[in-house]
């Protein structure tokens, strides 16, 4: 990922009702969720909604397909673990001891 890129997603993300619909978004898994639930979800004007999914989009983090008369959302995860992994690269610069505790919480949330 390229240094553009990260700062396009943090700032995509740096957003209270942006970062609430994308964390919304990779809690629904790959099967995403419908536009109108995702408002009522978060209690959030379908307006406002819409202008920030289009920020995501935007920045990579979310896509979208329509299915029948809904527009279903996805975070995109790809584009997730690459800002992660642009966020923690050098991490370590030596000292492991730095990203223990980030490596404990990915263990724990991602383990199989």
């Amino acid at each position: 990922m390229e240094m553009t890129s990260a700062v396009a997603s943090l700032a995509a993300l740096a957003h209270e009702g942006r970062l609430a619909a994308f964390r919304q978004l990779v809690q629904a898994g790959g099967a995403g969720l419908a536009a109108g639930e995702l408002a009522r979800r978060l209690d959030m004007l379908p307006n406002t909604l819409s202008t920030n999914l289009g920020i995501l989009a935007q920045a990579g983090l979310v896509t979208s397909q329509r299915e029948g008369r809904s527009i279903i959302y996805r975070a995109h995860y790809d584009a997730m673990g690459e800002l992660l992994a642009y966020l923690v690269e050098d991490c370590c610069a030596g000292s492991p001891e730095i990203c223990a505790p980030l490596a404990k919480v990915a263990s724990g949330c991602c383990a199989a």
